[in-house]
């Protein structure tokens, strides 16, 4: 399981459980966001607090995942971002794409409306 996710205030946390997240877990984190857009959650925090590396087919899921949000009217936001992937998520502008938070705390706040 890559994603353990929890209901937290309005949103559901999906915390990524691995360290890496490179090519090996893509599709089935693409997967995994999927099913929980399906299910009718609106508002998803992906938590990266135990992530310390991320590759482009990762980012890659993530912008997939973003994209089959949009139209089921569900929000996808991140949070935890440590130093280097925040400065990754810069440098390509997925901070134009995503909400980034710094923790679960302000990443659901944001989403009480």
């Amino acid at each position: 399981m890559i994603l353990l996710t929890n209901n937290y205030k309005n949103a559901l946390v999906a915390e990524i459980q691995i360290k890496e997240a490179n090519l090996t877990i893509s599709e089935q984190f693409k997967q995994q966001m999927i099913e929980l857009i399906e299910q009718g959650n609106s508002y998803i925090i992906v938590n990266f607090v135990k992530v310390i590396y991320v590759d482009s087919s990762f980012l890659g899921a993530l912008v997939a995942a973003l994209k089959y949000a949009i139209p089921h009217k569900a929000e996808v936001v991140v949070c935890g971002l440590n130093k280097d992937i925040l400065g990754l998520f810069q440098l390509i502008r997925l901070d134009k794409a995503f909400k980034i938070f710094g923790n679960v705390d302000d990443a659901a706040v944001n989403g009480i409306n």
